[in-house]
């Protein structure tokens, strides 16, 4: 995978686009799906459904893709679903531009926040009320904090100065680094890093290499000024998200804005900047080649190229060692006799009992040096020409001589050893490689990317249904969305369904000026009946009443007050008598993708040869659910069984009412 730092401008244009999606959003369930990725599941009242991916050091940002979960969750997955699980998040925000993002959350034991550090090895850290760590995904003690559990939780020092309050008077700072290349210096005194600090100087016109002590007061200026307006453009949204493209169509980097170091490069768009880093990190994690290759064939492979570098420098040492040794025995030959002489004189000053050490201030032999005297081991360190060699003085200079021959034999045998070392590891890796292109295919056959978290349309916030005519039917879930569809998403053509039961929900036809036959006035009279509390009632039919939209009010009474998702009802009501209750459940497949439709089922029908027909009943819709897939399943064709099985049984939930039934007919 593409190594890729976050940075701090990417922190910034994160958590403002995060504040916009997920502000207010409840955590529906928290998954630690490695070693340092969360995934939470946020649900925002009147939006779709979230995912939130935090990888500690590395990356956050909202993913569309269909993330695995592990089957048991570890031990600190486990204690944040205990601590925040069903809280609402209050706030996000950067904490002073640095890589650190803090989730403020309100949960029933209080406000929590939940520290995520993108920086180094990174940690994920979970603060109590009280600001306590209760946990963390690494506990360490360090010089300047601890991440231990029930410490006061500290912020990281800060890495330098924070671009968002730096003064004029800072940016002099570099100046006192006179030296020192001014991208480096900028580096070191903000919050940036090596990418942005070249964005800057390339904007304010500066080389970067320039010595900051040559810096000028107009450049200094620049230089604050760039540095100012990027940091502002990221903070405040103004942003452009790209994926960076080389020649080679290969993915170099993904940016919020675009950026002037890239303006050669190609750019792919994206309306937002989670977007753009969910696309980047998925294609390179699953689509590059180095990443479908097998990990330990990759880690093979290094190992014998390191193996092959090791061998070659040892053979050349040896190499080295057989010239060396044998020079040196042709050299002793070759001076024999002024060895001899040496040697001589040693043993006759050895006699007289004269401090023989001295000996090269008493003896002088033409083109030999003594350059070491060894008393205690006995040698002496001699130089002939660039030759510099010991000789034992116990041993004769013809057993010195046969000494370094003989080394240098020992070495060719070492050498005969490996070059047939070589010869295997270059055979291995030659096999490892011609291996690859098979091994690639192989691995792209398995490694797909994970299929995307399927979009809902906006009126999937509803029960919903298409008619046999294709006329779109809408229905309330609860007082929220009843109060909501008849006020925003109700129009004046359109034809509003009630059972006529209480507690029923508003069942509205969208028309779009056109006129429904009855096929789509029974469809939706049946689909308003089977979401009333007469399903709960284990009732077979009920009567239902349609009327038009001018007829519904919110106007109660004098006196009287109309609870949330009640209306008044004016008018001539016209009845559909006797509308039995009955759903239908099936599976349709929508850009390879198996999608879970329910309604009527005349309407189910119209659409889809795969369903079942419920009724009420007493079976828990969990259960029911279970039940449902497994009948689904076995009548698609082999091929989208495994699809239709991993449907999540909640969009099955959906459409079993009151949340009971029994299976009445499979189609």
């Amino acid at each position: 995978m593409l190594k890729r730092e976050i940075t701090s401008f990417d922190v910034a244009a994160l958590v403002y686009e995060l504040n916009q999606a997920i502000l207010g959003a409840r955590i529906n369930n928290v998954y630690q799906t490695d070693r340092k990725t969360l995934l939470l599941k946020l649900q925002k009242p009147n939006n779709p459904a979230a995912q939130l991916l935090i990888e500690a050091g590395k990356r956050l940002h909202l993913t569309s893709y269909v993330v695995e979960k592990p089957k048991t969750p570890p031990a600190f997955c486990m204690a944040l679903r205990k601590y925040i699980r069903n809280g609402r998040l209050i706030s996000v925000k950067q904490h002073a531009f640095e890589r650190i993002v803090t989730f403020t959350i309100k949960t029933k034991t209080g406000i929590m926040k939940l520290v995520t550090e993108l920086f180094g090895e990174g940690n994920i850290i979970l603060v109590d009320p009280e600001n306590k760590i209760l946990n963390a995904l690494i506990y360490k003690r360090m010089r300047d904090r601890n991440i231990v559990r029930q410490e006061e939780f500290r912020y990281a020092p800060p890495s330098g100065v924070n671009p968002l309050k730096a003064s004029r008077e800072d940016i002099k700072k570099i100046l006192d680094m006179e030296k020192l290349e001014v991208v480096r210096a900028l580096t070191r005194l903000f919050s940036i890093g090596g990418l942005y600090a070249e964005e800057i100087l390339l904007r304010a016109g500066i080389d970067k290499r320039t010595p900051c002590g040559k810096l000028t007061e107009e450049g200094l200026g620049k230089i604050f000024n760039e540095l100012r307006n990027l940091t502002l453009q990221v903070v405040s949204g103004e942003i452009q998200p790209v994926i960076v493209i080389n020649e080679e169509g290969k993915w170099v980097d993904v940016t919020p804005i675009r950026l002037k170091r890239y303006e050669n490069y190609l750019h792919e768009e994206f309306g937002s900047f989670n977007e753009a880093l969910d696309e980047f990190y998925i294609k390179e994690e699953f689509k590059g080649k180095e990443e479908v290759l097998s990990k330990k064939i990759k880690e093979k492979l290094e190992e014998l190229k390191r193996r092959l570098k090791s061998q070659q420098e040892a053979l050349e040492r040896i190499r080295m060692e057989i010239d060396i040794k044998k020079r040196i025995g042709d050299t002793i030959y070759a001076h024999f006799h002024e060895l001899q002489e040496i040697f001589q004189k040693i043993e006759e000053l050895k006699k007289t009992g004269e401090d023989w050490t001295e000996i090269s201030k008493k003896i002088s032999v033409p083109s030999v040096k003594i350059m070491k005297v060894d008393a205690k081991k006995l040698f002496i360190t001699v130089k002939i020409g660039e030759e510099e060699f010991s000789l034992n003085i116990r041993h004769s200079i013809q057993e010195n001589a046969a000494k370094y021959y003989s080394e240098a034999k020992k070495a060719e045998r070492k050498l005969k050893g490996a070059l047939k070392s070589i010869e295997e590891t270059k055979r291995e890796i030659e096999k490892l490689e011609r291996g690859l292109a098979e091994v690639l295919a192989e691995e792209e056959k398995k490694a797909k990317i994970p299929a995307k978290v399927r979009k809902k349309a906006w009126y999937e916030r509803f029960r919903w249904f298409h008619s046999s005519e294709g006329f779109l039917v809408l229905g309330g879930k609860d007082a929220t969305t009843n109060e909501l569809l008849i006020k925003r998403y109700t129009e004046p053509h359109d034809i509003v369904f009630h059972a006529d039961i209480a507690g029923a929900p508003f069942v509205v036809v969208k028309t779009e000026g056109k006129k429904p036959t009855d096929n789509t006035l029974n469809e939706a009279a049946q689909f308003a009946a089977s979401f009333s509390k007469a399903w709960k009632m284990g009732l077979g039919s009920l009567d239902v009443y349609w009327v038009k939209p001018e007829q519904v009010s919110k106007g109660a009474p004098s006196g009287q007050f109309l609870k949330k998702g009640a209306f008044i009802i004016r008018g001539k009501k016209n009845y559909v008598r006797h509308v039995p209750l009955r759903i239908a459940i099936g599976i349709v497949f929508k850009d390879d993708m198996a999608l879970v439709v329910g309604g009527p089922p005349q309407a189910i029908s119209k659409q889809t040869k795969v369903y079942v027909e419920i009724a009420p009943g007493d079976i828990p819709s969990g259960r029911l659910a279970k039940e449902i897939r497994k009948i689904l399943a076995e009548k698609v064709p082999k091929e989208k069984r495994e699809e239709v099985l991993g449907v999540p049984l909640e969009e099955i939930q959906h459409f079993i009412p009151s949340g009971k039934g029994r299976i009445v007919r499979a189609s």
